[in-house]
């Protein structure tokens, strides 16, 4: 697949990592905020659906799964919009989709019509806003881009915390046809937000043309042959499997052990209060000079710490020990959540991460569909919910353990490899071409306002 590209990147140019990549930071934290809490918030309409429309609990959790569904299987769709027409146009299309989607899903006359507006339009709309805003914030982004992406990680948190709420007061006073309308005129700010996202420039020569911007594949499927990027999707998915399963049960866990209902239902405001603080913490700290090379590390470590943290979950037997559990979960969780984006680039590079998010996200597509119902059928069988939270953190310890030792394997190359490396490497003498050249600046990516990889960020 091939054809021409609009909004190239960062090609030549060094991230600025301030300027109006600030505002870009802004934009990419409504998005993120919108992108992630949206499905969740939702779900405080689900009662009045299920009555008006005379439905179960599954039937309106579907309206859920179908907008993640569609914000993870659609990466590789944005992947191909991005590098054809840029980001802002894709991010401006999605914008408008996003609201239309919810202003017909206050029309709907019944729960299939709800799928396709709220689940598919909407869903698809905060697809294409969500990844161009992640790369547009990875191209603004370089000696500070772990700080950056955990400011805009924290958008998931703090959106979460104000559109439920919202959610309820709409409710209450428009009733669900008017909250969904109203939630639509909101959806409209992903719009402004898109204009925000102005593509880097570069610099006008002195003299001479100007550099001629090279062609890119509309999806570039080459990053498959990269063996870290390939330990990466592996892991992400394996992870994704179980990362999202504790916040769906933790309540009905708090109920089952005879928790009243809003004491139960406080436990995902302190899941999310801690997520706030704990996503731009992780980025500062993965941004410092002795820390950010050992970024793969950190990142496999708060899997490590989430997967473990639900198995020592799984052992609360009243109120308190699950305000525990959710303290260091929402520390985990956030760890993970500012982590993962930081550590793909760092893997790929800036020009193949428009790629590679979108394949990643699709794969974790399919995880997300199967995790939390597969949790829900564990329940089923065995109502206990202490086997769901084992299940869970098995799945993400998994992962970690997937991460930390295929990056040994690729660090370690053997002998026979580096010994026939040294035979084919050219004399000294040797006079350097046109294409030596374009492989050396490839090799100084920092350069070019991109990381630089070091063994410890190979995987």
């Amino acid at each position: 697949m091939g054809g021409a590209v609009v909004d190239e990147g960062p090609t030549g140019i060094k991230a600025p990592d301030g300027g109006w990549g600030w505002a870009v930071l802004f934009g990419c934290f409504v998005i993120t905020g919108f992108s992630y809490a949206f499905p969740k918030a939702v779900s405080v309409f689900f009662k009045e659906l299920m009555r008006e429309f005379g439905i179960g609990y599954s039937d309106t959790a579907w309206i859920s799964s179908i907008l993640l569904a569609m914000l993870y299987g659609t990466g590789p769709l944005c992947s191909v919009c991005v590098n054809r027409f840029g980001c802002r146009p894709v991010m401006l299309t999605g914008g408008l989709l996003a609201s239309l989607g919810m202003v017909a899903a206050s029309f709907c006359r019944n729960i299939i019509q709800l799928y396709l507006t709220t689940g598919v339009i909407t869903g698809l709309g905060l697809a294409l806003n969500f990844q161009p805003s992640l790369i547009m914030l990875n191209r603004y982004f370089n000696k500070r881009r772990p700080m950056a992406n955990g400011l805009a990680a924290a958008g998931s948190p703090v959106f979460l915390c104000a559109l439920s709420p919202l959610g309820q007061v709409l409710q209450d006073h428009y009733g669900w046809r008017g909250g969904f309308l109203i939630l639509g005129g909101l959806l409209l700010n992903c719009c402004v937000c898109a204009a925000l996202m102005r593509p880097l420039e570069a610099p006008r020569p002195g003299s001479g043309p100007a550099p001629q911007r090279p062609s890119r594949r509309l999806l570039d499927l080459s990053v498959f042959r990269d063996r870290g990027f390939v330990i990466y999707a592996m892991a992400a998915s394996i992870m994704v499997l179980g990362l999202f399963v504790p916040p769906v049960f933790v309540v009905s866990y708090a109920k089952d052990l005879g928790v009243p209902d809003t004491q139960a239902a406080f436990l995902l405001t302190v899941l999310g209060f801690v997520d706030i603080f704990a996503r731009p913490t992780a980025g500062f700290i993965t941004g410092l000079k002795k820390v950010r090379p050992y970024s793969v590390y950190l990142f496999s470590f708060s899997m490590f710490f989430n997967g473990f943290t639900d198995l020592t979950g799984s052992t609360a037997s009243d109120y308190g020990g699950l305000v525990v559990f959710c303290i260091f979960f929402g520390i985990s969780y956030g760890m993970v959540g500012a982590l993962q984006f930081e550590v793909l680039m760092a893997i790929v590079g800036t020009q193949k991460f428009s790629s590679a998010i979108g394949l990643v996200l699709l794969l974790e597509a399919i995880a997300v569909l199967i995790g939390p119902p597969s949790g829900g059928k564990l329940l089923d069988a065995t109502h206990v919910y202490q086997y769901v939270f084992v299940l869970a953190g098995a799945e993400v310890l998994a992962s970690s353990l997937v991460l930390v030792l295929g990056n040994f394997c690729i660090r370690r190359r053997p002998e026979a490899a580096v010994e026939e490396e040294e035979r084919h490497k050219p004399p000294a003498d040797v006079r350097v071409d046109s294409r030596e050249v374009e492989h050396f600046l490839k090799a100084e990516p920092e350069k070019n306002g991109e990381v630089v990889h070091t063994p410890e960020t190979s995987v």
